[in-house]
């Protein structure tokens, strides 16, 4: 599995974008310093999260208005039950690396 490249300077404080990690569409989001990376696809409703409103450390679906938890991926407000898939983001100075969660990701020693 690949993993997605990209600046730090790209991202947008507080504005939710959407990016591809191999196939699977995948929702960045930067708060401060922190970057978030969670799956893109609404649990409940298969709508786009990067359309959503961020609210401090959530994200709400613009379809139902579902919240999820950007730290944890754990839905917080209903509609939706189910939790996202968050992305292991790696960060170098300004460059960051976006992986599947289940890939395998060499320690630096």
């Amino acid at each position: 599995m690949s993993a997605l490249e990209i600046d730090f300077n790209t991202l947008i404080e507080g504005k939710p974008m959407k990016f591809m990690v191999d196939t699977t569409p995948v929702c960045l989001v930067k708060i401060k310093e922190e970057v978030f990376a969670v799956e893109d696809t609404c649990s409940h409703s298969d709508a786009s999260l990067s359309e959503g409103e961020l609210n401090g450390y959530r994200i709400e679906c613009w379809l139902h208005g579902a919240e999820f938890d950007l730290r944890t991926g754990e839905a917080v407000v209903p509609p939706a039950v189910a939790p996202l898939k968050r992305f292991i983001v790696e960060r170098n100075s300004d460059q960051l690396l976006i992986h599947h969660p289940n890939s395998q990701v060499k320690e630096n020693k």
